[in-house]
Formats: structure tokens, sequence, C-alpha cells
């Protein structure tokens, strides 16, 4: 028998920050990046704080620290400082998408996790909630063990469309039944993929789509989870 498919995006959505944000600052902080490193995305993060900028805005900023400085890391360095972001922060979930994920898998779903963390992490972090498969980010390693500052296979997890259409093409899975999770604009092609999409905390622009295509918008505040 066919398995349905259930997928989610993890930063923002179950995760309550953004994996990639928290291991830039260990790295940082662990002197692996220079603190000059906080410059690229200071201001953008500022903004958004304040409401004057966007969410989106302050991660291109996080992404571009991490790809300018690491090239040359160790991928020890990289992987120690991962284990040691999910093992603070782990628990630091929605309970809507936790107990969402519980739920789908005691009804027997293949759970798939797209972010673009970088996967080494994203593996640590999602086998505690029981995904079947993970999606992120591979850089590359040279010589040494040391990162070359590019991403394999980029053009895949850059659209998560083409993720959804690689998984389907195992034989043993269907689209039947399929779930989407998704926050933001980014999401829609996921979301567009599947026979249920939920539009969970979303930010405007997919908020927007979401009322124009009648998808469902679920809102978790504080410790109440409201169904729009």
């Amino acid at each position: 028998m066919q398995k349905p498919v259930a997928f989610f995006d993890i930063d923002g959505t179950v995760f309550r920050s953004s994996l990639l944000i928290e291991l830039v600052d260990e790295l940082i902080n662990r002197g692996i990046f220079p603190a000059s490193a906080r410059e690229i995305y200071a201001d953008r993060r500022q903004a958004w704080q304040d409401r004057e900028g966007s969410y989106e805005n302050y991660i291109d900023g996080v992404i571009e620290a991490f790809r300018t400085h690491i090239k040359g890391v160790f991928y020890g360095d990289l992987a120690d400082a991962g284990r040691e972001v999910v093992a603070v922060q782990s628990k630091r979930v929605y309970r809507y998408t936790r107990d969402l994920i519980k739920e789908l898998k005691a009804d027997g779903y293949h759970l798939v996790a797209i972010s673009q963390s970088p996967k080494s992490m994203l593996d640590d972090f999602c086998r505690q909630y029981g995904f079947d498969k993970v999606y992120g980010r591979i850089y590359d390693i040279g010589p040494q063990d040391r990162f070359l500052g590019t991403v394999t296979d980029e053009h895949l997890i850059a659209n998560k469309a083409n993720i959804v259409a690689r998984v389907f093409e195992d034989s043993s899975l269907t689209r039947l039944g399929s779930v989407g999770v998704g926050d933001t604009e980014g999401d829609i092609p996921l979301l567009e993929a599947v026979e249920r999409p939920i539009c969970f905390n979303p930010n405007k622009r997919l908020f927007d789509h979401a009322k124009r295509m009648d998808w469902p918008v679920v809102v978790e505040r504080k410790d109440v989870i409201y169904e729009l």
C-alpha cells in the first residue's frame, strides 16, 4: 500500500526561530566565524525587530554571512556547533506543528522536512521528531575536510517544487492525502503541489496568496491556536 506524504518547512514553521540564525550566532561565539560577520546582517535584523524591514531580508543577510565565511571552515567545527544548537534549542517548537507531526506519523504518513539550513544539523533536529527524509543545504567539502563555500545540487533545494517532484518518484508514496505546511511565499510551490496545504503563521505575501486560493491559515499566538 502506498503511503501518503506530509511536507514540513522547518524554520519558522516547526522551529520557532531559524536554525541557520542560531548556527551563525554559535559559530561567531566560538570564534569560528569572525565577530564582523554580524555586521553583514545587523542592520537588517534591527530593521526587522523595529518592524521597518522584512524577515526575509534579514534571513538573506544571515545566509550571506554564512556563505561568506564558511569557506575554509573545518567540517568538524561546523558539526560541533550545530549539535550544540540542536541540544539546547530542539524543544523550542510550535505546539501546532509538533502535534500535527505526531498525528500524521501515527496515521502512517511519510514525513519530509525541508529547510535552507545546513543538512548536517537538520538531521539532528529532525531525528527527534520522527521525520523520514530531510532536505537541506549540503555544502561541498574539499581537502582536509574543509568547506569550499559552494552548495551541492543548489538548484534542487532552491525550489521546493523540485523536492516534491523527487519525493514522488518513489512509487511507494502517493500524492493522495498529501499535506504541506509552510510560512512564507517561498513555500507556495510546495503548497501548490499537495492536496492539503496549510499556511502556518504566514507572512503577508503568503497570507494574501492563501486568501486568494482559499487555503487554510493557522496562527499560533502564545498558548492559543487560531484557524482563519
